[in-house]
């Protein structure tokens, strides 16, 4: 079987790790063309495919023009950027891989599951969670019945206040007009991943939430508009100036990427001196929040809740899920099982490879969604795509009522699905 082709449009953080499955599986995947504005970075990912200049284009949409030159196409562009490239390349024929969120609206949502279904290719969403070893453990266990019945579930994604002030403060998802809500772009996963996990879709929520830290009001005394002129930089944990110096000798990607295409310290501090990423969290134009609570119902009954803070360490998530029969700990490395018949515990390992960041592939999940989507493709079985437009779809309808409960103070209803893409229901 010839390896399945790739076109990766975005060759930043994503695309590149995405890419980089290919280059250890080259029997199985290849990456013909890259589709990227930016030289630096479409040159950096042409140059490790080996892809011809041929190949080589400014826009997606100049790969677009050209008609299909791949089996699938690999979406790692903007939140905000997902829509018009998804539904072009699906009419090419094109099976996508798609960064999450899907898009930034549900009607635009919506489009894209029935772009993907009116082409009939294969779509696989980046909810990388679900692939996962510790998730299959968990997943497994659940399966089997040993928690009993799931009555309800503690599950929290810890930001991490340096990954935070990184991303939803300085970075690219600060904004709202620009990105999307905090609950889409961060924590998305989560709520498909409770989902996926209890085994049932979320069909009530309230939420609470909002941006209580990286405000103007809470600067320090004497600090100044940027890190590397602030008297008070020693002192303050979310310095630029500490958090990005750290990584100059480190062979990581993740944070530097989204600052300098060189890892030079001259570059760097050009970038704090003079780039978004060098500012002071309280002088920023941010306006996501920094912690958010969802309550929610299952169908059928059982209860959550989810918390999503930046003011952690960082680290896995970590979930507590009780059942009728016995009570799960995990912590994205470890599952701990408390039987109620046997009143004795179980620990378990998912020997997770990498850590909870995209630079650490996600505890082994980017490059299990690889794994499938390549798979799907080149067998043409959908079924070993845990993350499809259904799925997925529903996910995303979750998030858009909790965020919708969260800024009305209402409880939120998400109706059933029902056929390929289910009812309309209120949008955000």
């Amino acid at each position: 079987m010839p390896p399945v082709t790739l076109a990766v449009v975005g060759a930043g953080n994503r695309g590149m790790g995405h890419g980089g499955w290919a280059l250890a599986h080259p029997e199985r995947a290849r990456v013909v063309a890259v589709a990227e504005p930016r030289d630096a970075r479409r040159e950096r990912l042409a140059a490790a495919h080996a892809i011809p200049a041929t190949a080589r284009f400014g826009s997606w949409r100049e790969l677009a023009d050209r008609g299909r030159l791949a089996d699938a196409v690999l979406l790692c562009t903007q939140d905000a950027m997902h829509v018009e490239p998804a539904l072009a390349f699906a009419e090419l024929g094109y099976h996508l891989l798609l960064e999450k969120p899907m898009a930034t609206s549900e009607a635009d949502c919506r489009r894209i599951v029935e772009a993907v279904q009116r082409a009939g290719v294969l779509l696989a969403v980046c909810h990388v969670l679900r692939y996962t070893p510790y998730t299959r453990l968990v997943k497994q266990l659940v399966d089997q019945g040993r928690l009993g019945e799931v009555v309800s579930v503690q599950h929290l994604e810890p930001v991490g206040f340096s990954h935070h002030a990184h991303s939803y403060v300085r970075g690219a998802w600060r904004r709202e007009d620009t990105a999307t809500f905090m609950l889409m772009a961060k924590s998305c996963h989560d709520l498909d991943w409770l989902a996926y996990v209890v085994g049932r879709p979320i069909r009530r929520v309230a939420s609470f939430g909002g941006l209580a830290h990286f405000r103007p009001e809470n600067r320090p005394d004497g600090a100044s508009d940027r890190c590397l002129d602030c008297q008070v930089e020693p002192t303050c944990p979310y310095s630029a100036v500490r958090f990005y110096s750290r990584y100059l000798d480190r062979e990581t990607v993740w944070p530097l990427d989204a600052l300098v295409d060189r890892r030079t310290g001259e570059d760097l501090d050009a970038a704090l001196r003079h780039g978004p990423y060098g500012r002071c969290v309280y002088a920023c134009d941010n306006d996501v929040v920094d912690h958010q609570v969802v309550a929610m119902e299952f169908d059928g009954g059982p209860t959550g809740t989810f918390t999503m803070t930046a003011f952690t360490a960082g680290g896995h998530r970590r979930t507590r899920l009780f059942g009728t029969r016995g009570e799960l700990h995990g912590d994205g490395e470890t599952v701990t099982l408390y039987d109620f018949l046997t009143e004795t515990s179980e620990t378990l390992q998912a020997r997770t490879p990498g850590d909870a960041t995209a630079g650490g592939g996600h505890g082994g999940g980017d490059w299990g969604l690889m794994d499938a989507f390549v798979r799907a493709v080149a067998t043409g079985d959908g079924s070993h795509i845990l993350s499809g437009p259904r799925e997925s779809l529903e996910a995303h309808l979750a998030v858009f009522a909790a965020e919708r409960a969260r800024r009305t103070g209402t409880v939120s209803t998400i109706p059933p699905m029902t056929g390929s893409g289910g009812p309309l229901g209120d949008t955000l």
